[in-house]
């Protein structure tokens, strides 16, 4: 049996472990407990579910590639919460970037249209937990189904993931023709830009784990923008990483020698690691008692970069 799932948020190399578990994206850690206890008790070789040996290998695979991952990934409140950091980024790009969604189930097409978008997902969720693990066979089609509908639910209920643009367009296929497109928005910033902004800010205030995530989007978006490796490179030295600083800022040059922001602090990464002044040349300075750079990622050398919160 092969456990390839492609609907919902698969569909984007996201691995979606509330669908493997038919959890809502909200839940906490109480909850996903409660729902992996039921499962594995469903998928232990002893259950009546999986009384014959094809079952059994087949519940044995279900419980160690899909839902063991899957709870150890929802249980542990940090590994949550980067999670969820990386699942609001996907909704809002797709939101962002107006991204037409063709829906292959009918409970997501429901679920577009909704009116009371929370009892219509967390229904929807309900009644397919009840028979998620009752045939083993077709346990994958109802992940991917699953995750079709927290997909939806990201992109209509963007705000309760701090999603800040829920402008979508669900595209739900039917014999009337769509109505014709609205005016064009104001240009505004693009994606990439929008991510950079963001990083800038959360560097700024000393949040390096969100803007970490902000950075490898836009990366994601455009692996060839100066600005985005520089600031990398500027996160990795407020954590004091120097080398991946470096990686990153030649990474920048390479892609514009006149990068303001590598042209400035690079040099002054490579003297912290030895690059420029050599090994000699510090140890004399050493023997003399001349100060070294301090190599701190929030004060120092590199204290000042994108107005760093003073100790």
């Amino acid at each position: 049996m092969s456990l390839k799932i492609d609907g919902g948020l698969f569909k984007y190399d996201f691995i979606d472990y509330h669908a493997i578990l038919c959890v809502p994206v909200d839940a906490d850690a109480k909850e996903v407990r409660r729902r992996y206890l039921k499962v594995a008790r469903r998928l232990h070789p002893d259950s009546s579910i999986v009384a014959k040996t094809s079952d059994k290998d087949i519940a044995n695979m279900l419980l160690s590639k899909l839902v063991n991952p899957a709870y150890e990934k929802l249980s542990v409140e940090r590994n949550r919460a980067e999670y969820i950091l990386v699942l609001s980024q996907i909704g809002k790009r797709l939101a962002q970037e107006s991204t037409e969604i063709e829906l292959k189930t009918e409970a997501a097409k429901e679920l577009a249209i909704a009116p009371n978008i929370d009892l219509a997902y967390k229904t929807a969720l309900a009644k397919i937990a009840e028979i998620q693990f009752a045939e083993l066979q077709q346990t994958t089609q109802f992940i991917a189904q699953i995750s079709e509908l927290n997909l939806v639910y990201l992109m209509r209920c963007a705000g309760k993931l701090n999603i800040t643009t829920p402008v979508v367009k669900l595209a739900i296929h039917s014999s009337t023709p769509p109505p014709p497109p609205p005016p064009p928005p104001p240009k505004e910033d693009s994606v990439v830009e929008q991510y950079l902004r963001r990083a800038q800010t959360l560097i700024k205030n000393n949040q390096f784990v969100p803007a970490k995530v902000e950075l490898q989007e836009a990366l994601k978006l455009e692996p060839k923008n100066s600005r985005a490796h520089s600031y990398m490179a500027v996160l990795y030295m407020r954590q004091n990483q120097l080398k991946m600083a470096r990686i990153h800022f030649d990474n920048a040059l390479k892609l514009d020698p006149k990068d303001p922001i590598a042209l400035e602090w690079k040099p002054k990464v490579d003297q912290v690691l030895g690059n420029q002044s050599g090994t000699s040349q510090v140890k004399k300075s050493a023997d003399s008692g001349e100060s070294q750079p301090d190599k701190s990622g929030n004060g120092g050398l590199f204290g000042g970069l994108f107005g760093g919160k003073k100790k």
